[in-house]
C-alpha cells in the first residue's frame, strides 16, 4: 500500500503533519466511485477559510484533513473517466460537484445539489461541506473526475507559470467573482475590504476588468505596503480618518461605483478604538456607506452560519447588525455565496498562460514544503502578506 500524509486539524490554533490513508475511489460515505481519480498533488495552497477552522472559529471536528486548493497530477483512474488521462496536469476547482444536479447544469457549482447530504454545496476539507478528505497531502481523491478537473494543454507551459496557475483552484476565480458580481468594468472605482490574497487577487481580478481605480484597505499595515508595491491605492482602516474621507482623498469624491467584501465574518471595526474589537458586520455595513447609489456590492468573504467563537451570542449563529435599510435606500445589489469556480477558472488559466495577470506576484505566493505547514499557518495566521503554497513532492522547487 502506498504511502500518503497530510495536513489535519488537531484543535484550535494547532495543526499536524500526519500519516493519513492513501485515497481509494470512494466517496464520504465508503461507497466505490468510478467517476474519481487519485491525483499525485503537485501544489496545494493555505487558504484563509482554513485558518477559521484553525482558530476554532467553526465546528470542524479534530481529525480533518484539511485543504480544498489542489493542483496535482492524474495517476489513476476510474472505469467510467473518458476524458482525463494519467498523467494530465489538472486544476481542481475546490467545490466538488456532480455536473447533473439543476445546480450544476446552471453553472452554480458552489451548491451543486448531490456531494453533500447535509445542505447545497461541497468543498475538500472542509466542515459541514461532504466529508471530502482534504488535498494538503501527497496524494488525494477527486469525484466527478471529467467534469471537476481543468486540464492544462501543455504540461511544460503549465510547469512554467505553476506559482500563478496553482491560484486556479480558488483564490483567483474567487477574486474574480467577487469583482464580476460588483459589476467592475472599463473605467469603474472600486473599493476592495481587506488586503490579504482573496482581496489582493480582487483588486487584480478589477484590473484585468478594466476599472480605472482599484483602492484596497485592511488594518495591516504590511500587507498594505505589498498592495501598494504590486500597483493599488490603499487606506488605513486603522486610523481615525473615515473610511469615505480617505476615499475622498484619493477620488476626490467619498464613494464608489463597486465595492468588494475579501474580509468575510472575522472582520475588525475601523479606527484605533475599534482596530483590535471584532465587528463582523463593520465590512458590510461600510461598503453601503462608501457604494455610489445603485451600485454593486460583491461578497467572496466568507461569511457562516455557526461561528461558536463569535463575540455576541447572535454572531454565534451567523445573526449580523447589517445596516439592511442604507441598502435598500441606496438600491443596492449584494451578491454572496461560494464561488462557482468552474464558471471562470478556463479563461483565467488563458489569461495567466498568455501573461495578462501575474497573479503570484500580486498575491505574495511563496512555496514550502509540506513539513513546513504548520509554520506557514502560524505565519499567515499572523499577517504575513504572503500566499503559502505547499509542495509536496518537491514539483514546483524543480520546475
Amino acid at each position: 500500500m502506498a504511502e500518503n500524509r497530510g495536513v489535519v486539524y488537531i484543535g484550535p490554533g494547532k495543526v499536524e503533519v500526519q500519516s493519513i490513508p492513501f485515497p481509494k475511489l470512494a466517496d464520504p460515505q465508503g461507497r466505490k466511485i468510478e467517476h474519481g481519480v487519485v491525483l499525485k498533488v503537485v501544489s496545494t495552497n493555505i487558504c484563509g477559510s482554513d485558518q477559521h477552522m484553525v482558530r476554532g472559529r467553526t465546528t470542524a471536528p479534530a481529525g480533518l484533513v484539511l485543504g480544498h486548493e489542489i493542483t496535482g497530477e492524474v495517476i489513476e483512474l476510474g472505469r467510467d473517466v473518458e476524458r482525463i488521462k494519467k498523467g494530465d496536469l489538472v486544476s481542481v476547482p475546490f467545490n466538488v460537484a456532480c455536473g447533473r444536479c439543476r445546480c450544476c447544469l446552471e453553472q452554480n457549482t458552489g451548491v451543486c445539489l448531490t456531494v453533500n447530504p447535509a445542505r447545497p454545496g461541497g468543498a475538500y476539507g472542509y466542515v459541514d461541506m461532504g466529508g471530502w478528505i482534504g488535498g494538503q497531502a501527497e496524494y488525494v481523491m477527486v469525484p466527478y473526475a471529467d467534469f471537476n478537473l481543468l486540464r492544462f494543454p501543455d504540461r511544460q507551459q503549465a510547469l512554467a507559470k505553476i506559482r500563478d496557475l496553482t491560484c486556479l483552484s480558488d483564490i483567483l476565480p474567487t477574486g474574480y467573482h467577487g469583482a464580476v458580481m460588483a459589476g467592475v468594468g472599463p473605467g469603474t472605482t472600486v473599493y476592495v475590504a481587506g488586503a490579504g490574497p482573496v482581496g489582493l487577487a480582487s483588486a487584480a481580478s478589477a484590473r484585468l476588468l478594466g476599472a480605472a481605480v482599484v483602492i484596497v484597505g485592511d488594518v495591516n499595515p504590511v500587507r498594505l505596503d505589498h498592495a501598494r508595491k504590486v500597483g493599488f491605492e490603499t487606506v488605513n482602516l486603522s486610523l481615525d480618518t473615515s473610511l469615505a474621507d480617505q476615499i475622498a482623498a484619493i477620488l476626490g469624491t467619498p464613494e464608489v461605483d463597486c465595492a468588494i467584501d475579501a474580509v468575510g465574518f472575522e472582520a475588525r471595526g475601523h479606527g484605533h478604538s475599534g482596530s483590535q474589537n471584532e465587528a463582523p458586520a463593520t465590512v458590510l455595513n461600510s461598503l453601503m456607506e462608501v457604494t455610489r447609489a445603485a451600485g454593486k456590492i460583491g461578497i467572496p468573504g466568507l461569511y457562516v452560519t455557526d461561528d461558536p467563537g463569535a463575540s455576541d451570542a447572535a454572531a454565534k449563529h451567523g445573526n449580523l447588525s447589517v445596516r439592511f435599510g442604507l441598502g435598500w435606500a441606496k438600491s443596492h445589489s449584494f451578491f454572496t455565496g461560494q464561488t462557482p469556480v468552474m464558471k471562470y477558472n478556463r479563461a483565467l488559466m488563458q489569461a495567466i498562460l498568455w501573461d495578462r495577470i501575474n497573479i503570484a506576484e500580486i498575491v505574495g505566493v511563496q512555496v514550502i514544503s509540506l513539513d513546513q505547514a504548520p509554520n506557514g499557518y502560524s505565519e499567515f495566521d499572523a499577517g504575513a502578506p504572503k500566499k503559502f503554497v505547499i509542495d509536496p513532492h518537491q514539483v514546483l522547487r524543480a520546475a
